[in-house]
């Protein structure tokens, strides 16, 4: 494995960086909305990382996550987040991700457990998805997270340190995922697939890659 050098190691599970360009029936980003809105937002745009910037900035406002909203609806797809406009943050991931190797920005996939909600008892832990991006620019692999800000949570695109949706509390078990894999973890698309509507999502969220 190769170490992308950052304020924090970041660990390419691929020494081929071309499978972080590659498309899957989960990214489809051969699907024409996808194609059209990653259009849309490089359009008049030559430098790269304002382009991820407006890509990232995007899926995080514009695609509510289903939690927000309280709605029902369950997307895996990265064209179906697009068109259903919602998603989880593994579905959310999906649609960036989809977006920038759409565009030839090599863009990957981090996970870090987390409490679901902290008041339940017992808590509970569970994966969470974010995004890794390389920036071809500076020779920098960086972590965003596409969530979605709400009152409790305020993530931002940042090259100089990292502003995610959650901090991660080790005391509470919480732990943070390093490892940048070119592909969705097969759990987590699982969750997505075999659950109709989000209340049951809830309760096929994993708890481990």
């Amino acid at each position: 494995m190769n170490i992308a050098k950052h304020e924090i190691e970041l660990i390419l599970e691929m020494d081929n960086i071309s499978e972080y360009l590659k498309n899957s029936d989960i990214l489809d980003y051969e699907n024409e909305f996808i194609m059209h809105i990653g259009d849309s937002l490089s359009a008049g745009i030559l430098d790269e990382v304002e382009i991820v910037k407006r890509v990232y900035e995007y899926v995080r406002d514009e695609i509510p996550h289903s939690f927000d909203i309280s709605g029902q609806i369950v997307t895996s797809k990265a064209s179906e987040v697009l068109i259903q406009r919602q998603g989880i943050c593994y579905a959310k991931s999906h649609l960036l991700v989809a977006i920038l190797r759409y565009l030839e920005i090599p863009a990957g996939f981090c996970y870090q457990k987390l409490i679901l909600n902290d008041a339940e008892t017992p808590r509970r832990l569970v994966l969470h998805a974010l995004c890794a991006v390389y920036l071809k620019d500076i020779k920098k692999w960086i972590r965003i997270d596409a969530r979605g800000n709400n009152p409790c949570v305020n993530a931002q695109f940042c090259i100089e340190g990292e502003k995610l949706a959650f901090p991660i509390r080790e005391e509470l078990g919480e732990t943070d995922g390093l490892i940048i894999y070119a592909n969705p973890n097969k759990r987590t698309v699982e969750s997505l697939k075999k659950s109709k509507i989000i209340s049951e999502l809830i309760q096929n969220l994993p708890s481990e890659l």
